[in-house]
């Protein structure tokens, strides 16, 4: 078994904040949305369930493990809830040293935070990445609980896996296996707005997890978190500056009922009516991908103050 030094912490990775931004985003005499941090979420293994936290550490990658781990096929390529729904159903207990697996009808799968087995490399979208085969015992687990032949790999710290620029522009902004950035942000009301349109589907209302967010914010009215320019956090250390940089497609894991894997479409109905978006080819969004400008290594926690300006 080969350790992996610093894995989820991304540490020496060079700092890059554009500095005339941040002074500026700093200064900022009297903001115009003051918000806070309602809750907070991790997915150590891509699409499977995540793991609410009353406090995380932040990295430039996103939150500490967040999509650290993926579910591959025998060529490679990722596998999620799209293909597989039953994904949902296995969840995640992070401890300190380990990531605890459990799904219905399986024994525990235990993994060591630090250790993976050989080198491999995986597709994800049209990028091939390197990554760290987690062994026989974690792909027999995923082939007997989701009915394929399935490998578990490790993302490799070493690997510098940088967001699309046509979104974030001169910020160099890694992750780690995620559809393309660090975190994603949702406000509660946007929820809110939608839970009040589903009744008229005949779909009862549903829970955030359905939308994987990473922040999820309180005191913002509906779909504000599409017109905000930088975030600010107060953590009590360094500012955190996080900037929402592209709306979030939509593809049909919102369907899924994260409780049962059962599929249904009136999810995905409700949004089109109101949700498409131009600046996507008419995408339905939902929520906004965001990359970090200032603040890795500080923890983020539960009721930490949000403040930010609209963008123009």
């Amino acid at each position: 078994m080969g350790g992996i030094v610093g894995a989820g912490h991304n540490h020496g990775l060079p700092s890059r904040q554009p500095f005339a931004a941040t002074q500026q985003a700093m200064s900022s005499p009297e903001p115009d949305v003051a918000a806070r941090i309602a809750r907070l979420f991790v997915y150590p293994v891509k699409s499977c369930a995540g793991v609410e936290l009353t406090e995380a550490v932040l990295t430039e990658a996103g939150l500490d493990l967040d999509r650290a781990w993926m579910v591959v096929d025998e060529q490679g390529g990722f596998v999620t809830q799209r293909d597989l729904p039953r994904m949902a159903l296995v969840r995640t207990q992070l401890k300190h040293h380990e990531v605890v697996l459990r799904a219905p009808g399986m024994l525990a799968l235990h993994l060591a935070i630090d250790a993976a087995e050989q080198p491999v490399e995986v597709r994800l979208w049209d990028e091939i990445v390197p990554a760290f085969d987690m062994g026989a015992v974690a792909a027999q687990w995923f082939s007997d609980f989701l009915g394929r032949k399935l490998r578990l790999v490790r993302f490799d710290p070493e690997h510098r896996r940088l967001s699309s620029s046509r979104w974030t522009g001169d910020v160099e902004a890694p992750n780690q296996f995620s559809d393309g950035f660090p975190l994603l942000v949702i406000g509660e009301a946007s929820l809110a707005e939608l839970n009040e349109r589903l009744p008229a589907l005949g779909h009862g209302v549903v829970g955030i997890e359905r939308f994987r967010p990473n922040l999820v914010l309180a005191g913002l009215q509906a779909q504000d978190e599409d017109r905000l320019d930088l975030l600010r956090i107060a953590t009590g250390g360094e500012p955190v500056l996080l900037r929402p940089v592209k709306p979030c497609p939509r593809c049909g894991i919102p369907d899924i009922d994260p409780a049962t894997a059962q599929v249904d479409p009136r999810v995905s109905d409700a949004l089109r009516a109101y949700r498409r978006n131009e600046l996507l080819q008419g995408a339905v969004t939902f929520g906004m991908n965001a990359v970090v400008l200032q603040g890795a290594q500080q923890t983020l926690r539960v009721g930490q103050d949000v403040t930010a300006d609209w963008r123009f």
